[in-house]
């Protein structure tokens, strides 16, 4: 517990603590909810593609090597349960500031590039069920609902997050009950499951299919940048977070164990929806058009979820290193009333509303460069940068600030995850060179604002807290 005497800073009106309202039951569906979100329903198509019929084994792969990073998180969360996540970590681990703005950085690019390419997803969704105005006014529209959802208040959000989980849910449970009605009728053809693409070598066809496959199990990261407003984070949060993990690999590999046996895995590599392929094949005695609106619909949910979290993620990251005296102080401000910080989310709706108004911009000028589409490319490459920082950052925090109930990871398992980590990073940087011109430039930018920063920043906050925030303690 810090000094009392800390106590008599004075403290802005709008300045505080983030609430502890999170239960471990709303954090699990929040990591669920944000590891299946969107990527199952628009990826297993070109993960079929680059694997073939074996391409479960991209997805069942994938996700070990994401709970195995899970496992560093959640070790860290017990040790620091704060806002800001990986960058956080960083800094504690390596006390580099030019580092941890580095992964400040690689955060926010990763859920602003994410952000707007699933609010374009949205409207494109959208406009299979209803007639609507300009795509880009609906996923304008569509980011800043989210962000009042999330100024209102975090369990407010939660909640959504967890309504929207089930729905989800309830849409893959559809395509799991396709599958055992199609192989209940005798028509599986099992030799389907063992095939890989005639062309290449499997093993670099799984890993090709992993790397495809690994974006779609990103999210349970985000569930970090919450721990500050977690109940009893040391318990629940390993809890939360590997079950979350477990239970989302399951239903992904169930999913395209499906897909496989019931469409043509050509069929699927073809289709922008490979879902809706298999649903659409007639398997289960109901109207293909009811079923076509209904999967639109759940689709539009599930983007809705995983946005909505990437939503509270660029204003926790803000918030949280702010109080590390690593971005301007003012992103730190909390809501008098709502206890949101309402700067670092308003500044981040901007962000994305102006990355699609550049993307709309471009795309009518013909210059005909997707930047949304190659910032989310670009986040894969920061995010496993990212995930391999988080492991060693594990490592080399061991020992420190550790309590009777702080969790500790198998240490065999999370060399296995950087391994892992590396291994994706550098197929990815080999598959599509040209990502890494995108990351430089990128890292400029960031350069450029780290340099803002350090000339004109105020850096009169003591360790971990914002100029005039409360000192009381996150409750353990």
């Amino acid at each position: 517990m810090a000094d009392s005497s800390a106590a008599t800073t004075t403290a802005l009106p709008d300045d505080g603590d983030l609430t502890r309202s999170i239960t471990g039951r709303l954090l699990f569906f929040y990591v669920l909810g944000d590891v299946l979100g969107s990527g199952i329903y628009v990826l297993i198509g070109a993960v079929a593609g680059a694997v073939g019929g074996a391409f479960w084994i991209a997805f069942a792969v994938g996700v070990s090597v994401a709970t195995i990073t899970g496992l560093a998180y959640a070790e860290l969360v017990t040790k620091y349960p704060q806002a800001a996540g990986a960058a956080l970590y960083v800094n504690k681990a390596f006390r580099s500031p030019a580092l941890t703005f580095l992964v400040t950085i690689s955060m926010l690019s990763a859920t602003f590039a994410a952000a707007g390419s699933l609010a374009t997803g949205f409207s494109a969704y959208f406009a299979e069920v209803w007639e609507l105005p300009p795509g880009l006014l609906v996923a304008l529209v569509f980011i800043l609902v989210l962000a009042v959802v999330n100024y209102i208040g975090i369990t407010e959000s939660v909640v959504a997050n967890m309504v929207m989980t089930v729905v989800e849910i309830a849409g893959l449970v559809i395509v799991v009950v396709i599958g055992v009605v199609y192989v209940a009728q005798g028509d599986a053809d099992y030799g389907t499951l063992t095939e890989f693409r005639a062309d290449g070598d499997p093993v670099l066809a799984i890993v090709a299919g992993v790397a495809l496959a690994f974006f779609a199990m990103t999210g349970f990261e985000n569930a970090a940048n919450v721990a500050e407003e977690t109940i009893d984070p040391a318990r629940t949060f390993p809890r939360a977070l590997v079950g979350g993990m477990v239970v989302a690999g399951v239903i992904y590999v169930l999913v395209a164990v499906t897909a496989a046996l019931v469409v043509p895995v050509a069929d699927l590599a073809s289709s922008d929806a490979a879902l809706l392929e298999v649903v659409e094949a007639g398997v289960l005695p109901l109207p293909v058009g009811l079923l076509s609106v209904v999967f639109a619909v759940i689709a539009m949910v599930a983007i809705t979820n995983t946005t909505l979290v990437s939503v509270v993620t660029q204003s926790r990251i803000l918030y949280g290193m702010a109080r590390e005296d690593v971005v301007p102080g003012v992103f730190a401000r909390i809501h008098s009333s709502r206890r949101s910080p309402w700067v670092a989310l308003s500044f981040a709706a901007v962000v994305v509303c102006s990355l699609l108004v550049v993307g709309a911009l471009l795309n009518r000028a013909g210059v005909g460069v997707d930047v949304v589409a190659r910032l989310a490319t670009v986040t894969v490459v920061f995010t496993l940068f990212i995930y391999g920082l988080v492991i060693l950052s594990a490592l080399r925090l061991r020992g420190h600030d550790e309590a009777d109930d702080t969790y500790t990871a198998p240490t065999a398992l999370l060399a296995v995850g950087i391994v892992g980590n590396l291994v994706l990073l550098a197929y990815v940087v080999w598959d599509d060179p040209t990502s890494l011109l995108w990351c430089g430039g990128l890292l400029a930018v960031g350069l450029v604002l780290y340099s803002v920063e350090r000339l004109v920043g105020r850096r009169d906050r003591p360790h971990g807290r914002a100029r005039g925030e409360s000192t009381v303690e996150p409750r353990t």
